[in-house]
């Protein structure tokens, strides 16, 4: 009897602890960044216009929608916008963008248009704060770097910002660092990912949002398709921390995660 009550104790304490990790901010978002619709990797429309390009970029704002894009840190300290690390899937060769410089860029083109891989800096001066940006940020482990760069460049820009990320670090920099940045906690259930090469504790780990009371995001974005996942639950529902659904790919989407009252992210269709 006393083993069980040992053994229903420590359950507990464990399930209080792990709701107690899923602490964030409260409904922090600012209204301008939270009622926007975000055209992932901007308004692309392959073939013709490919994503995270200018041409994707330029639609999106004439189109009036929020972008996220993607940023890696290159050799020389720049910042390219692109999704993957590999320049394989996007531009056909099986070379890595963080060994690249920005003069470099002008040799690659995406996803066989005449469109090259832009700069960080060319994006915000086409985009000039017409409409608000998320900015996902994509570390190689190299986290503090990577942040430090994407800030440096954001200094003087006025529009309307914030960023996102799958690496805890990340979001663990701006709240020591820029705390005045809103950031987000980028995750999903890594158990339910056919493409999650995780290790298993850091797929539990990232599932279970366990950083967040060291990160305190402003809001989660999160994969629809996983939305009752119990950490996302609590933290929306018992933390109150703002919710961001990815990926939105039709109509139907796009609805439900208004009615769960998340701020979409979508690509495939206008909404």
């Amino acid at each position: 009897m006393k083993v069980l009550l040992v053994l229903i104790i420590c359950v507990f304490l464990l399930f209080v602890l792990f709701i107690l990790s899923l602490m964030g901010k409260r409904h922090s978002v600012p209204t301008v960044l939270k009622s926007a619709k975000y055209a992932h990797r901007g308004l692309h429309d392959k073939p013709t216009i490919p994503e995270n390009s200018m041409a994707a970029f330029e639609k999106a704002v004439l189109s009036g929608y929020g972008i996220e894009l993607d940023v890696h840190l290159m050799r020389d300290g720049e910042l390219a916008v692109i999704h993957d690390s590999s320049l394989k899937r996007t531009a056909g060769v099986d070379i890595n963008i963080e060994d690249l410089t920005t003069n470099d860029l002008e040799n690659y083109y995406l996803e066989g248009t005449t469109e090259q891989i832009p700069t960080l800096k060319q994006v915000l001066t086409l985009v000039d704060g017409k409409v608000p940006l998320i900015i996902e940020l994509k570390s190689q482990n190299n986290a503090k770097q990577l942040c430090s760069a994407t800030v440096k460049v954001l200094e003087s820009y006025s529009g309307q910002w914030c960023m996102e990320s799958f690496d805890p670090r990340c979001v663990i920099w701006f709240k020591k660092n820029r705390p005045d940045v809103t950031r987000g906690q980028l995750s999903q259930n890594f158990f339910k990912s056919k493409d999650s090469n995780l290790s298993l504790p850091l797929k539990l780990l990232l599932t279970l949002l366990s950083f967040n009371f060291l990160s305190r995001p402003d809001f989660v974005a999160f994969c629809l398709s996983h939305k009752n996942t119990l950490s996302f639950v609590l933290a929306t529902k018992l933390w109150g921390i703002d919710g961001f659904a990815w990926t939105i790919r039709t109509k139907e989407a796009l609805d439900l995660s208004k009615d769960y009252g998340f701020t979409p992210i979508f690509e495939d269709f206008v909404p």
